[in-house]
């Protein structure tokens, strides 16, 4: 299937001279959706996953069904104060300062196998910080799944080595 033909370029969004890749029309299309979360779950179907981890947000359209594929529980990443029980904090970069994502402190046991999904490595900030959140938990990290990655921004290289899984590059 051919997903760059499902995802929207906005130029301009959300500042002038960024060309923002749009998966709104990706999640429109029926077999679009199901293309992603079926090669997801092909791609980690022998990963012996026990959590998906989404990414505040768009990695919670994607997380919450490729974890239902997988018989896997599902744990949210989010920004700071979104989370109501005991968290684990990670600042990370920014292109102009710094920003926190935070995850449960019980959200998955110790040495569960977890996926940690998004649609888009840019920078790899958002990804390397969320791979950091699973150390004070003693998971094991078993990959990343993205649908979109901006290669020119060597986010890649600030991941963790594992699997790596992206669909579509730009």
């Amino acid at each position: 299937m051919d997903l760059k033909s499902l995802i929207r370029d906005i130029p301009d969004f959300p500042k002038p001279g960024i060309l923002f890749r749009d998966i709104t029309t990706l999640l429109q299309n029926p077999d679009g959706l199901r293309y992603v979360i079926d090669r997801f779950t092909n791609d980690y179907s022998d990963q012996s996953v026990d959590y998906v981890v989404g990414i505040e947000s768009r990695g919670f359209i994607f997380g919450a069904p490729l974890a239902y594929q997988l018989g896997a529980g599902f744990v949210p990443v989010r920004k700071p104060g979104k989370l109501p029980a005991a968290v684990h904090a990670q600042e990370y970069e920014l292109e102009y300062g710094t920003d926190r994502l935070e995850i449960h402190q019980d959200a998955c046991p110790a040495g569960s196998r977890v996926l940690v999904v998004d649609d888009l490595l840019a920078t790899g900030g958002t990804a390397a910080a969320t791979a950091q959140l699973l150390d004070p938990l003693d998971c094991t990290l078993v990959g990343f799944g993205f649908i979109i990655e901006l290669t020119g921004l060597a986010g890649r290289q600030k991941l963790p080595d594992c699997q790596v899984n992206v669909l579509v590059e730009y």
